[in-house]
C-alpha cells in the first residue's frame, strides 16, 4: 500500500466505531478547546501591553527612586528598633537627615541631574487632592496619574499639557460624571480641585482642561502639569513646619531616545551606583508581563494534562481496534504488507483522531472567543481602547493543532507496535 492508500484507509477505519471514536475526540476537543483559549489570552494581553508600551509610553523617561537599604543576606521581618533614626516632630532625626530611606531630597534630584546622559529631571510631589468640580455638577473623588510624565497621552481630545498655567488632563471616565456631553465640550473649560492643608482646611484651586485622554494601562487617573502640581503641593502643604524640607517618592528623569540600549543600560547602572532605582515604562510594565505570562502558562499546563489524559483514550480506543481486528491484520500480513506499513496505518489513525479534536476545539474556542470579545468590549473592558482580550493568532492555532496531534501521536506508539509484532498464522487463528 503506497502512502495514500494507507491514510484512506486509517480514516476509514477511524469511523469504524462511531460511538467509540466520538467519545474520544471529544475528551481531545475539550483540552484543544482550553489550550487555544488560554493561548489567545495571552496573545491578547501581550498584545495590548506591547502596543501600550509602542504607543503611549515615553521613550526618553526613568522613573527614579531611592534603592532600598536592604542587603542581600539580611534578616526577613521587621527591622529592630533605632532610636537614633526616630521621627520627631515631623523631621527624622539620628545622621542629620531629614528623611527616611525612599524619600528622594532635593540633594538627590541635583545628584541625578548631574549624572551624564541625564538631560532634565522631574521630581514629582506627592498630593492628595480631595476631589473635582466643574459648574456646580458636584464633587467627585479624583485619582491622581502620578506617571504623567512618563507617557505620551492617548488623547480623544484636546492637546497635552503645558507648561504655563494651571492644567489638568482628565480622563474619559470623569466627562459624563462632570457634566460634559463629550471629549470635546471638555476642553478648555475650568474645573476646581479641593485639597486639604495640615489642619484640615480645604483650599480650592482653579484649573482648565487642556485635554482628554482614553482610558489605559498607563492612564488611570487624572493628569496634573508641574505648575499646578506645585500649586496643590503648597496649598497642601500649608501649616507645616517652615523647616521642613520637600521630599520625593519618585522623579522623572529624560534622556536621549536614541543613545541605544547598551548607552541606556550603563546610565541605569550609573544611578544605581548612586544608590537610585531607575526604570523606563517597559521595565515596569515587563513586571505585569511575567506575572501574566506566568498565570497563562499554569493555564496552558492543566489543559496539556487534560490532552494528556485523552491520550490515554486514544490508546484505549486504538488497542480496542487492534484486537476486534486481529485477523484482519494477520490477513494483511498473508498478503505482503510489511510491520512498517502496519504500524504506520494505526499511528495515522491516531493522529488522524488528534487532528479531528484538535481542530474542532479550535474552531469552538474561536466562535466562544468571538462572542466573549464583544460581551467583554461592552461590559468589563468598555473604558479600556484598543484592548481585545482573545486574539486567535494563526502560528498559536496551528501549533496547538500540531501539538494535539503529536501528542496522539505518541499516544498511539503502543497500540500500532502491538499491531505490527501480530504473527500473521496466530492471528488467521484468533476468534
Amino acid at each position: 500500500m503506497n502512502p495514500l492508500d494507507i491514510t484512506r484507509a486509517a480514516i476509514g477505519n477511524t469511523f469504524r466505531s462511531k460511538t467509540r471514536t466520538a467519545l474520544t475526540v471529544t475528551a481531545i476537543f475539550i483540552g484543544a478547546f482550553t489550550l487555544t483559549l488560554t493561548s489567545a489570552i495571552g496573545t491578547g494581553i501581550s498584545t495590548y501591553i506591547d502596543n501600550q508600551i509602542a504607543s503611549f509610553a515615553a521613550a526618553d523617561a526613568l522613573s527614579i527612586m531611592k534603592a532600598s537599604d536592604s542587603t542581600p543576606g539580611a534578616q526577613s521581618g521587621p527591622a529592630p528598633y533605632d532610636p537614633e533614626s526616630a521621627v520627631v516632630g515631623g523631621r527624622f532625626e539620628g545622621d542629620g537627615s531629614e528623611f527616611a530611606s525612599g524619600i528622594l531630597t532635593a540633594a538627590d534630584v541635583e545628584t541625578i541631574a548631574g549624572v551624564d546622559g541625564v538631560l532634565e529631571v522631574h521630581p514629582i510631589l506627592h498630593v492628595n487632592p480631595l476631589y473635582i468640580e466643574h459648574d456646580s455638577t458636584g464633587k467627585y473623588e479624583l485619582t491622581i496619574n502620578a506617571n504623567i510624565q512618563m507617557i505620551t497621552p492617548d488623547l480623544a481630545a484636546g492637546s497635552p499639557m503645558p507648561e504655563a498655567g494651571n492644567q489638568v488632563l482628565l480622563t474619559s471616565a470623569y466627562l459624563e460624571s462632570l457634566g460634559f456631553s463629550d471629549a470635546e465640550s471638555a476642553v478648555g473649560q475650568p474645573v476646581s480641585i479641593g485639597i486639604a492643608d495640615q489642619s484640615g482646611e480645604i483650599h480650592e484651586l482653579g484649573a482648565t482642561v487642556s485635554g482628554v485622554q482614553n482610558e489605559t494601562l498607563f492612564e488611570s487617573g487624572v493628569g496634573l502639569n508641574q505648575t499646578f502640581s506645585d500649586a496643590l503641593r503648597e496649598a497642601q502643604a500649608i501649616g507645616s513646619p517652615t523647616d521642613t524640607e520637600v521630599g520625593f517618592f519618585v522623579a522623572t528623569a529624560r534622556f536621549d531616545p536614541g543613545i541605544g540600549e547598551e548607552a541606556l543600560s550603563a546610565l541605569k547602572a550609573d544611578l544605581a551606583e548612586l544608590g537610585y532605582n531607575a526604570l523606563t515604562p517597559a521595565d515596569q510594565i515587563g513586571i505585569f508581563q511575567v506575572v501574566i505570562g506566568g498565570i497563562i502558562g499554569v493555564l496552558n499546563a492543566f489543559a496539556v494534562v487534560a490532552l494528556i489524559a485523552a491520550g490515554f483514550g486514544i490508546i484505549n480506543t486504538l488497542l480496542m481496534s487492534v484486537q476486534e481486528r486481529t485477523r484482519e491484520i494477520g490477513l494483511m500480513k498473508a498478503m505482503g504488507m510489511g510491520g512498517g506499513q502496519i504500524y504506520t496505518l494505526f499511528s495515522v489513525e491516531a493522529v488522524f483522531i488528534g487532528f479531528l479534536g484538535s481542530v474542532i476545539g479550535a474552531l469552538g474556542a474561536m466562535g466562544v472567543g468571538a462572542v466573549a470579545n464583544v460581551i467583554l468590549a461592552e461590559t468589563v473592558i468598555a473604558d479600556l481602547e484598543g484592548l481585545e482580550v482573545l486574539i486567535f493568532a494563526p502560528v498559536p492555532m496551528l501549533a496547538v493543532v500540531l501539538l494535539v496531534m503529536g501528542i496522539a501521536f505518541l499516544a498511539g506508539t503502543i497500540p500500532a507496535r502491538r499491531a505490527a509484532r501480530q504473527n500473521p498464522i496466530t492471528a488467521l487463528r484468533y476468534e
